[in-house]
């Protein structure tokens, strides 16, 4: 018999709620809502109509916004690059980006082919502990910078930006302000009015609800300077044309309003369990916390353990817990998060992210202490080199 699996990789993608899968299973074969949303000349595509908009107020309550500034996309990888290529085949001048070195791949990837089409780009570092400041942000301004895109939630260490405190720079400037918010969703509270975020991208499967659906909000007078980048309809008011998924929309409606309801319950338990793994982690001989001194929000853990001859996969009988954000772990080079925070190559390979989520469990948190404890006493301490003396 297979040994439970004790699942830390939250961050990657969460299983999906009993309770996202009972109304998307509604929206099935022929006794359910199946029809076309864009059929509105039948009762069958009416209905599915309803739960479509029904879900898209859902994912707007979550984030203070109205129901029609949220466009649907296939997830927040998509919802980044209508953001930034829709920014920029609008843009004849403004044609400078702003971001960090702390990025999602599908941000960096995407303002890399950017800059090949003639834009141009600052990407901002990170100070001692993490952060990405509004100091830094304001400091990479330039005249002809029109769009700042940066991540509320770190996808690897778990930092906040302090996206609050940046807005007021970059409306300032004139320019819009993009921020991914795959890793806040449903983790802390996101208020796109009181934050001043003119676009914010959404994903389902970070916040228990199916793979393949996310949404891009767009608020109301950034949306002329958005060029759609799927076309053939003119679905979601011009800006990406396709046939909708009703279930996998209804999927992530009834996932942002489950988040609604549970978020301030589900943060406080998974705080304790955090706290717990964290300082039994930390007991053990030669591991470090990475952005430690940083604002973060508590479900992710990035622990580097300093013990020559360690390797993650040594937990990965039992322990699902990464050594990287999922989109990284194909290249094999170390992290581009890790590295910017400071990290050697040698230290971002011995490095752990474990990532805490609405099923994980007291039990759960024991065993990967035990598994950890296990396989670090395995393993002997890293040699540190002198410095030279001086001469």
């Amino acid at each position: 018999m297979a040994e439970k699996l004790h699942y830390f990789d939250y961050a990657a993608t969460t299983p999906a709620d009993p309770r996202v899968i009972a109304a998307m299973s509604e929206c099935l074969g022929m006794e359910g809502a199946f029809g076309n949303p864009a059929s509105s000349s039948h009762a069958a595509g009416m209905q599915a109509r309803s739960l479509v908009e029904a879900a898209r107020a859902q994912v707007a309550a979550l984030i203070g916004a109205h129901a029609d500034e949220i466009v649907w996309t296939s997830g927040a990888t998509e919802s980044n690059n209508l953001a930034l290529k829709g920014y920029a085949d609008n843009a004849a001048d403004r044609r400078h980006l702003i971001t960090s070195c702390l990025e999602h791949k599908a941000i960096l990837d995407t303002v890399a082919s950017l800059e090949k089409r003639g834009m141009t780009a600052s990407f901002v570092r990170p100070d001692a502990h993490g952060d990405i400041t509004p100091a830094a942000v304001q400091a990479a301004m330039r005249d002809d910078t029109g769009l700042v895109s940066l991540m509320l939630v770190n996808n690897e260490i778990g930092t906040l930006t302090d996206i609050a405190a940046i807005a007021p720079i970059v409306h300032a400037a004139g320019a819009l302000l993009h921020v991914d918010a795959a890793q806040a969703l449903g983790k802390t509270s996101i208020d796109v009015n009181a934050l001043g975020i003119d676009l914010l991208s959404m994903s389902a499967h970070k916040v228990y609800g199916p793979k393949g659906i996310g949404a891009l909000y767009v608020r109301r007078e950034a949306a002329a300077r958005i060029a759609a980048q799927m076309h053939g309809g003119g679905h979601e008011r011009g800006l990406r044309s396709g046939t909708l998924a009703t279930h996998q929309i209804v999927g992530m409606g009834t996932a942002c309003a489950l988040a609604a309801e549970r978020m301030d319950a589900d943060t406080q338990r998974i705080a304790q369990l955090a706290a717990r793994l964290l300082d039994g982690a930390l007991r053990l001989d030669g591991v470090t916390q990475n952005a430690r001194a940083a604002r973060r929000i508590a479900h992710t853990l990035s622990l580097t353990i300093g013990h020559a001859g360690f390797f993650p996969f040594m937990l990965a009988a039992d322990v699902a817990v990464s050594s990287t954000s999922a989109c990284n772990s194909a290249s094999g080079a170390p992290s581009h998060v890790l590295s910017a925070i400071g990290l050697d190559a040698d230290a971002a390979s011995r490095t752990l992210r474990f990532s805490i989520g609405r099923y994980t469990t007291e039990a759960d948190v024991d065993h990967a202490i035990a598994r950890l404890a296990q396989v670090v006493a395995q393993c002997r301490p890293v040699q540190r080199r002198e410095a030279p003396a001086a001469v």
